[in-house]
């Protein structure tokens, strides 16, 4: 049988035709060159690599580039990104591209879904994955008589809390191996010029699949009952809340994304979790993370560039750079801070603290895309294209979502304990006490009415706006602040 090439985001069993089917890895320095990735999330990708190498029948090649190194005949995986899918195609030693491997709904099955609808919404696509892959459901209908229980779930934070208590994930116990990879990151930072940025630490997620499965395990037994309620909450002092912690892992391909959907639901049947927080998990996986993987190649590939609400702001260096100490905004320089230790952050920081400011501030959609990218243990070109770009910067001017993600303050208070403790306030928006996020929203409504008028879901908080007496005195305040670290 050909040896199967599997890139470093293709490691678990699911991706070869048998067991004993013998396996190409390719370690290229050059992807560390191109982009400066967050310390951890290179250390990942390498653990992850080197631990699948002491498997049988597997050979790592270390090279430059993956072009040196693939020198014998291979069969392929379908790539997650455009450039390695270039790439499989000019390889003559590439002698089959098989179809994509690692999500639950064929390519095929969503352009027929996709085909004819002026716009594409996750929740119809979700909808259609369940019945089309019988996923929580009675028959004909879904369990419990309801496609979402959004109503059941996103609830504040407990009051007065400051960690929901669940047991925490299993520790990761480091090896040789990650003795090693460090190492080895330190030496090209000294003699190869190779940059990172982001805190070096202990690793934090999975680079093996017996790692990933215990991981899947305590989630499902320990974490999944209370996801639901809290998946929209923050915490100062719980960034982990009930989160699966289990991303980076499907996206490194040691877990299969059936496989834990399968184990999600069987939770339930078993009744051991309720529905609410289990479909409201199986939801982030068949239904999100399959849709964004879907429109990555379904939209054209020139959909990254798009910038409908001409953003054209570059990001400032303290953004960049994960400098959580130059922000006196306690949401704002929390979650950079987290970002800059654990390579990662819940969805709803990511959204509605980083995505929300960036877009307020006007900054490029592109340049926030390769941020995200780079600085999340879990980001990839495919995860981060539709979700920064259509999602968090609504700079596809609604074509996969329905609105623009944008806030003030208020959100932020209700769905955390930050502001508690803030030098800003929430509830002002001019002056030296104005929280940047409340100014900012009116600041961004103000500056992109002309191109919201149109949009039915923001006719009421543009009539809002049109009411304030004050939007000539904020305006000037958010110019003059712009970029600067709140």
């Amino acid at each position: 049988m050909t040896r199967r090439w599997l890139f470093a985001d293709q490691l678990g069993p699911h991706f070869l035709d048998s067991p004993g089917q013998k396996v190409l890895l390719v370690e290229s320095k050059a992807v560390f060159r191109r982009r400066v990735f967050h310390r951890q999330k290179a250390h990942l990708i390498l653990s992850a690599l080197r631990h699948r190498a002491l498997d049988d029948g597997v050979q790592l090649v270390r090279a430059e580039t993956y072009a040196e190194a693939v020198r014998e005949e291979v069969t392929v995986c379908h790539p997650t990104s455009r450039g390695a899918r270039d790439l499989v195609h000019r390889l003559l030693t590439v002698t089959e591209v098989l179809p994509p491997r690692g999500f639950v709904t064929a390519p095929a099955d969503f352009t027929a879904w996709a085909g004819g609808r002026g716009h594409l919404r996750m929740e119809d696509f979700y909808r259609d994955a369940r019945q089309r892959h019988g996923i929580l459901m009675d028959g004909d209908e879904p369990v419990g008589g309801r496609w979402n229980l959004d109503a059941d779930n996103r609830e504040p934070p407990p009051r007065g809390a400051d960690r929901l208590g669940v047991p925490p994930p299993p520790a990761i116990t480091e090896d040789e191996i990650d003795e090693q990879v460090r190492a080895d990151l330190d030496r090209w930072e000294r003699e190869d010029g190779i940059e990172f940025v982001g805190n070096d630490g202990p690793r934090l997620f999975p680079a093996t699949r017996r790692e990933a499965l215990a991981r899947l395990r305590h989630f499902v037994t320990h974490r999944l009952p209370t996801f639901g309620p809290y998946e929209d909450a923050m915490l100062a002092g719980d960034p982990l809340m009930s989160h699966s912690m289990l991303s980076a892992a499907m996206n490194l391909g040691l877990l299969d994304p059936l496989e834990v959907v399968e184990r999600a639901e069987q939770a339930y049947r078993d009744g051991d979790a309720p529905l609410a927080s289990t479909e409201g998990f199986i939801r982030q996986i068949i239904g999100w993370r399959d849709f964004i993987w879907h429109l990555y190649w379904y939209f054209e590939p020139d959909y990254r560039a798009s910038n409908e609400l001409k953003a054209r702001r570059e990001l400032p260096s303290w953004f960049a750079d994960l400098d959580a100490g130059a922000v006196e905004a306690r949401c704002l320089s929390d979650v950079l801070a987290g970002v800059r230790d654990r390579g990662w952050v819940h969805h709803i920081p990511r959204l509605m603290v980083l995505g929300n400011y960036a877009m307020q501030r006007g900054w490029r959609p592109g340049a926030m895309a390769d941020w995200f990218h780079r600085c999340f243990v879990d980001g990839y070109e495919w995860v981060m294209t539709a979700n920064v770009i259509g999602m968090s910067q609504f700079a596809d001017a609604g074509r996969m979502s329905t609105k623009p993600y944008a806030s003030g303050g208020a959100y932020i208070n209700r769905m955390s304990d930050y502001c508690g403790g803030c030098r800003y306030d929430p509830k002002v928006r001019v002056g030296d006490d104005a929280c940047p996020y409340t100014a900012g929203y009116w600041a961004f409504l103000a500056r992109n009415e002309p191109e919201l008028a149109g949009n039915h879901r923001m006719r009421q908080p543009l009539n809002g706006l049109r009411r304030l007496s004050d939007v000539e005195a904020l305006v000037e305040q958010e110019t003059a602040r712009g970029s600067r670290a709140p």
